[in-house]
């Protein structure tokens, strides 16, 4: 999934767990797996949202995305937390725990 914008992830109240990503991009495919694992385990607990950085140029900018995989946390809106690289589930779910 890609945004055009922040909204889907600056105001739930629930966490969010934003990746991003690029379909040319080896390692952020190799995360997809842990990624569709974790919003299985969330589901209505955080939302786990894809952000394309080719398609969404403003929001990678807006949050100073560099390279990809890189993943942020949000609650209620505000940046909790970030992970960059190819990274374990566990690692992740360590991240988003606190937050719910």
């Amino acid at each position: 999934m890609s945004l055009p914008s922040t909204r889907r992830f600056s105001k739930p109240r629930s966490p969010v767990l934003v990746a991003f990503g690029a379909t040319w991009c080896g390692p952020c495919k190799q995360m997809e797996p842990i990624l569709e694992d974790i919003a299985a385990t969330y589901d209505g607990k955080a939302a786990v949202v894809r952000v394309d950085i080719d398609e969404s140029p403003n929001t990678t900018r807006k949050y100073g995305i560099k390279s990809v995989p890189t993943h942020l946390m949000f609650r209620q809106g505000q940046k909790a937390g970030a992970q960059q690289g190819v990274t374990s589930k566990d690692t992740l779910v360590n991240l988003l725990d606190p937050l719910s």
